[in-house]
């Protein structure tokens, strides 16, 4: 069932216990208790929302910035990556393969605010050897949900 209820409310954690208890053909209260139990493991780690932001009036931009960094003896990646994670703008900090080591994740309201971050706050930690910042353009796809909807064109075909 863990699997299963897992697999439901990461695609929709709206969704109610009693339509949960339905699909997994469980009693509501083993539902509840289940889903307390994994809040309690840290297996889930929050609800949120996805937004689509270019839909509002609110201005954001999302930045993913490549860290290459000097991993710290006994330590590795993890001290900096918490250094760099508990700055509040940060949204997100993930290990990764490749040519860099971390890809920190922001989002600002302005290309000047993310300039300024990455010059004044993580360029100057002493871990950081280098970064690259990538401005996202247009999300098409997030958190398995897809934001850019194709365009159907609704118009009658008038023929002569």
């Amino acid at each position: 069932m863990r699997d299963e209820l897992l697999s439901i409310i990461e695609k929709n954690s709206r969704i109610s216990i009693k339509d949960l208890a339905v699909m997994l053909n469980r009693q509501e209260i083993d539902i509840v208790n289940e889903l307390e139990s994994l809040e309690r493991e840290g297996v889930i780690c929050g609800y949120h929302t996805l937004i689509d932001w270019e839909k509002t009036s609110i201005e954001k931009v999302t930045a993913l910035i490549e860290v290459r960094v000097t991993p710290q003896r006994g330590q590795g990646f993890d001290k900096i990556a918490e250094r760099i994670y508990n700055y509040p703008e940060v949204r997100a900090v993930y290990l990764i393969s490749g040519g860099y080591d971390l890809l920190v994740i922001l989002e600002e309201k302005s290309l000047r605010e993310i300039s300024n971050f990455v010059s004044d706050k993580l360029s100057t930690l002493e871990s950081v050897l280098s970064t690259a910042t990538h401005f996202i353009l247009k999300k098409y796809k997030d958190h398995g949900t897809i934001l850019a909807k194709k365009h159907t064109d609704e118009r009658e075909i008038v023929s002569p």
